[in-house]
Formats: C-alpha cells, structure tokens, sequence
C-alpha cells in the first residue's frame, strides 16, 4: 500500500488477500436470454455462471470497488448467494462500504438487499488482522440473477496496486479491468527496505489474443496525463481442476501490476538481495550464546557431518512453534525475555518458528567452523518463482546450505522432522535467492532422487476356504511420506493419528476388513523410518462357484483411477518422486491350491517411471510383489496420453485375482459358502 510521507507516497507490501477493484457499473437490467438461462453450453453441468464481473482501481480517490452479476443454475450455485470480502487491516488500515445488491427471479421478480453486512475477525498475524465483511443475498433460488457491488477504502495516502486474477471457479461471460494508477512518486517497503520510484511493471498471463495496452488520457487543468490501464475479456473458462496439478496461482489468467523502484528485473534482485543478505546476516550471526553452545555441543576430533548430525538434532530437539504455537509478547515479558532480535535469543528461548530455526542451524554450523549460507524459497506447493514478478513476498520459507567437506548439501530444519541432509519436497527444485562468498543470487534448489521418499507395504495373511483372511500389516515410510506423518501427528493426539492411520489403510483394502493399528514406531525418530503395525481380519475373496477370488495385491483392492480424464490441459505435476514395494503373502489350508496367478509382467514410461510384478508359489501360499517407481515430477501436457496409458495399464495389472479353487473341486466341493 502507498502512504503519504514527506510529499511522497509509501507503497507497504502488505500481502493482500483479494484482487482490489474498482467499479463505475450500476445495477443493469437482465436480457430475456439472461432471464431464462438455465446452462451455458461452454461448460456443462456448471452450478452458475458469471454475467459479468468488473474490477476497477482508482489511486487518487483510495477506493476499490467491485460488481458482480452471477447467474445461479443449480442447487449448488445457491452458495454464491453468500458472499465473504477478506482484507487487511494494518497500516493503512482499509475498509468496507458501499454494499448493495439484490436477487432477481426467473420471473423477472427483483427483491433488494436489506440485511446489513457483519464483520467478523479470522486471524491475526503480527499487528495485521484479517478480516471478512459478510453478506447474503435475499431469496436467492434455482434460476435467480444476484447482483451486488461493494467499495473498499484505504487511507488517504495509501494505495495497493492491483492483482487481476482473471480466472475463477466459474466460467464468465464478460469481464472489464480498470486501473488508475497515482502519478505521485512512491517509496516502496517491504519490511524496512525502500525504494523510490514511481515506474509501473506488470507480469501478465492472458488468453490468447488478449493484449494489455496502457494508455494516457490528456491531463485537465494543466494536470498531467492520467495513465490507464483497461482489459475487456469475454468468454474466460473456469480455472482447470486436474488431478495432480501444479500450483495453479502461478498458470491461471492473471495481471500482477506493482509499483517498481527498480529499472529492470536484474536490478531489482540483486538490490533485494543485497538487502536481504544483509537483514539474514544481522539476525544469524553468530554471536556469543550460539558460539558458546557449539562449544559444548561438538568435539575438535568430529568430521564435519558429526558436527552438522550434533548441531541438527539439537535444532530439531527445539520447539518449532510453527507446530505449536506463538507466544504472545505478554508471556515473553512474564517470562523474563526480550525482543527477539538474533539467534542467541532463540537459542536462550528454547523455540522459534520455522524460520528462525533454519536460521539457528546456519548460525551453529558458522560457528563449528563451516561455510553456511541462507536461502529463502518459494513454497512450491503454493507457488512457483517467477523471477520477472519483483515481488520479493513471493519467497516463504528458509532453508540452509552448508559446505561439508567441499561439497554443498541442503538442509531443512525449520521443517520439523525432516530428514538430516534433505529437504522437504515443497523446498526441492524451488526457486529463491540465496547467499554466497560474494553476492546473493537467484537460485533453484535440486530435486531428490525416488529412493529418497519410499513407502514399503507388507501383508502377512491367513485366508479359509470361504475368503476369510487374518493377519498382519506392516506400512513403513521414509523421506516424505514420513515427514508428512510425523507433522499430521504433531497436529493431534495419539487417538487422532491412529485414526487417520486407520482410515488410510482402509482406502486401500477391500471393503470387507476390519483394520486396526497395533503401534507406530519411531514417530518422532527423523532419522529412522516410521513403521505402523496394522492386524486385519475379515473377507477379503469372493467365491464364484468353484472359485475363491482374491486380490493380488491387498493394497491396490479399493484402488481408483489416478486420472479419470483422457485428456487435460495443465501438466501432470506430482509432489515428488518416490518408489512403492508392496509384498503380500496369502497363505491357505491344503484343501485349497491355486488355480492361477497374474503372471510376471514389467513395464516402463520413458525411462521416467516403471512397474514391475511378479508372483512365487508353494503348496500351501503365494507371495506377489508389486513394484512402482516414479522418478520425475512434472509430465507435459503433451505427454499425457502415453503416460495415462503407462498407468492404465499398470491398473488393469493390479485388478487381476489370484484364483484359487477346492483341492478336490472336481467331486463338486466349493471353497465358498
């Protein structure tokens, strides 16, 4: 946002939480056509429709406003009679007026808004609090129009340039963009770094054949010209929903506009991080309290490795409040603490946030004598870098890269229970700015290989003739599947994860089991693999006659499709790479054999992924192994086809049974009931 300071204006990032918008739209009189709509051919079975949806940003005046007229078409699209406004308010605090609106009927009946908006408080972060302004449209049914508008005001002196995000859940008609921007010259902040200037940039992602073109209406009164900036779009398609996509904030349509203090993207990153380097170094030291405590943690005789080992698990062993909790400033005081303002004070804390931890290992590891450095990343399961929006928020988190014995590793102990020398799969191949000897840089960190996030299942059954199988279950995760299990559990009880364990397993299984978990090991051990132990008993085969079926693979029974398209728009973009090993042993009684078994098959997906099965018998059991590694995380669009029919393939394999029939089946014994 942009405040008035010394005949300037002061841009604050302040993260919005909304496009801000501006509209001149009054209410308009529906069509006919409009009236009687009941679907949209583009987009079949849509719950609504937008008619039209206008956002326009006006600087001189610090107001935004926003119209929209939104068709409802089913049940479903009721929902949208509700309406919440999310904003911030902090310096240059903002706020919401101007609400009106109204319902229209099939029948043309209009009933107008009378109920007044309610504010209610959603978060606080810092000194910021989030907020929602709240609001229903009246008698909103099956076949309506709602229509409404709203204005948002911010200080005088302040201004936020606007963020377009031109695509929605829903499919719109007609769309119109307006900005004004100021012609004042701005000091732009983020944190306690400024800039001055008053240039404009914008990182656009339009539809092909939209073009935004600024132009300059002519200055009144011996005003100067007042630069616009308009965008009119028709016909613009829901966001995608695909199975397994990238993060979409970084593809759907959109114009990120921002004022600039820097002439160009390359000036603009190496100021930001000159800057940022310098904020991290201040913070991290290190100083007295963390030198001190490195003393006494390591031993002049240990390698590099044993000095990072000693100094991560002394990290890790910390309270990670983003896990947690913050602790309010009021409970710092009564406990004798000052600002925080350095690493030794959370060392002398005890705990700290994600980032200040990752920030405490950098400090220890300089201390014990090694080269460490910052980096701060794009969380990718939010966002991807994109390195031409000078917008340095985009960064989330911080991670360490230590020099050991000449060569650089990755480190994420803000992560809480991240594997030692790894990082957590939304930190790999994220870009970001990171120090070095000399300057900071734009950087990417590497991807892992897939046997670094392994799962291996493994199923020890009993099955009677009749299909009835008792018997063990044993899950055990390593690298990111671990991690994610060990956070869920840091967010609940022992009840709750055992649940969720639980619950996971039975969407794998057939129907017919009851499952329990007899214990979970190494829960908290980073460094060990986790292992849930499982007992199951029930029906797990279906008799067909003569014939008993059993599922090959006990782990893939309940298995769905992982695409149910034959065709898609966004790349096919997994969260890592990573491999499964599945073994089941289904032993039975004498009075059965098997009749038949999928047989050995092994196939391959460019190199890139690959699946294996295979089966060994005796007289009383049969074990299958089913192997499946994925080795890349992102497939092209392009791509698809063949990669579904990799997958398509592989899952007509896991569907196949193991037959078994009755020894003596031929005198007419069935081994079902």
């Amino acid at each position: 946002m942009i405040q008035i300071s010394r005949n300037r204006l002061c841009l604050f990032a302040l993260f919005p939480l909304f496009a801000p918008m501006f509209a001149h739209a009054q209410f308009i009189e529906p069509t006919p056509a409009e009236l009687s709509m009941t679907s949209i051919p583009q987009e079949p079975g849509a719950a609504a429709v937008y008619l039209f949806r206008e956002e326009t940003t006006d600087d001189a005046h610090h107001v935004f406003t926003v119209y929209v007229r939104l068709k409802v078409l089913t049940e479903k699209g009721k929902e949208f009679g509700n309406v919440s406004i999310p904003f911030e308010r902090s310096e240059g605090s903002m706020t919401v007026d101007s609400i009106s609106g109204r319902t229209i009927h099939a029948d043309g009946t209009v009933i107008p808004m009378k109920d007044k908006a309610y504010e209610k408080l959603v978060d606080k972060i810092g000194g910021a609090k989030l907020v929602e302004k709240v609001f229903s449209l009246p008698s909103v049914e099956v076949g309506s129009i709602i229509e409404y508008r709203y204005k948002l005001h911010s200080d005088d002196g302040y201004v936020t340039s606007p963020k377009w995000y031109i695509q929605s859940d829903l499919y719109t008609l007609k769309a119109h963009y307006n900005w004004r921007p100021t012609s004042e010259e701005i000091v732009s902040r983020q944190g306690g770094h400024e800039r001055v200037g008053s240039a404009i940039a914008w990182m656009p992602i339009l539809p092909k054949g939209a073009v935004l073109k600024p132009t300059e209406s002519p200055g009144i009164g011996g005003n100067a010209p007042q630069r616009i900036f308009d965008l009119s779009l028709a016909d613009i398609p829901p966001a995608p929903k695909e199975e397994f996509m990238p993060p979409m904030e970084s593809f759907t349509y959109r114009v990120i506009f921002y004022y600039a203090g820097a002439t160009s993207t390359q000036e603009f990153w190496k100021d930001e991080g000159k800057y940022w380097s310098k904020v991290h170094d201040q913070f991290i030291g290190p100083n007295k309290g963390v030198k001190e405590a490195v003393q006494q943690l390591v031993l002049p005789a240990d390698t590099q490795e044993q000095k990072l080992q000693k100094i991560y698990a002394a990290v890790m062993a910390l309270e990670n409040t983003d896990f947690t909790r913050e602790h309010t400033t009021a409970e710092e005081r009564a406990a004798g603490l000052k600002q925080v303002k350095t690493t030794d004070d959370i060392l002398a804390r005890k705990r700290g946030s994600s980032d200040q931890l990752a920030n405490l290992f950098i400090a220890m590891a300089r201390a014990a004598g090694m080269k460490a450095y910052a980096m701060s990343v794009v969380n990718r399961s939010r966002s991807l870098f994109a390195p031409a929006l000078m917008d340095a928020s985009q960064l989330d988190d911080d991670i360490a890269i230590v020099n050991v014995d000449g060569k650089e590793r990755y480190f994420d102990p803000g992560q809480r229970f991240c594997d030692f020398g790894h990082l957590a799969w939304k930190h790999t191949m994220a870009g970001g700015l990171r120090q070095t000897d000399k300057e900071a840089q734009m950087f990417q960190t590497p991807g892992e290989s897939y046997k670094a996030a392994s799962v291996k299942r493994i199923a020890d059954l009993k099955m009677d003739e009749h299909g009835e199988v008792t018997g063990k279950v044993d899950l055990s995760y390593t690298g990111d599947p671990a991690l994610s299990w060990r956070q869920e559990a840091l967010r609940g009880d022992d009840t709750s994860l055992n649940k969720d364990l639980r619950e996971s397993l039975e969407a794998m299984m057939p129907s017919g089991l009851e499952i329990r978990v007899t214990g979970v090991e190494a829960i908290a051990d980073y460094d060990k693999p986790l292992v849930v132990h499982y007992t199951v008993s029930g029906v797990a085969g279906n008799a067909t006659g003569k014939r008993l079926l059993a599922p090959s693979d006990i782990f893939v029974a309940s298995a769905k499709p992982t695409f149910s398209v034959k065709q898609r728009t966004t790349p096919v973009y997994f969260h890592y790479a990573s491999v499964t090993r599945d073994a089941v042993r289904i032993s039975f009684p004498p009075a059965i054999r098997v009749e038949s078994a999928p047989a050995k098959d092994t196939f391959m997906y460019k190199k890139l992924a690959a699946y294996d099965v295979s089966t060994e018998q005796t007289a009383t059991n049969i074990t299958v192994r089913r192997n499946l590694t994925i080795g890349e995380i992102l497939f092209d669009a392009a791509d698809f086809p063949e990669l579904l029919s990799f997958y398509n393939k592989l899952e007509t394999k896991d569907q196949e049974p193991v037959v078994l029939v009755h020894a003596d089946a031929g005198a007419g014994a069935k081994p079902g009931r």
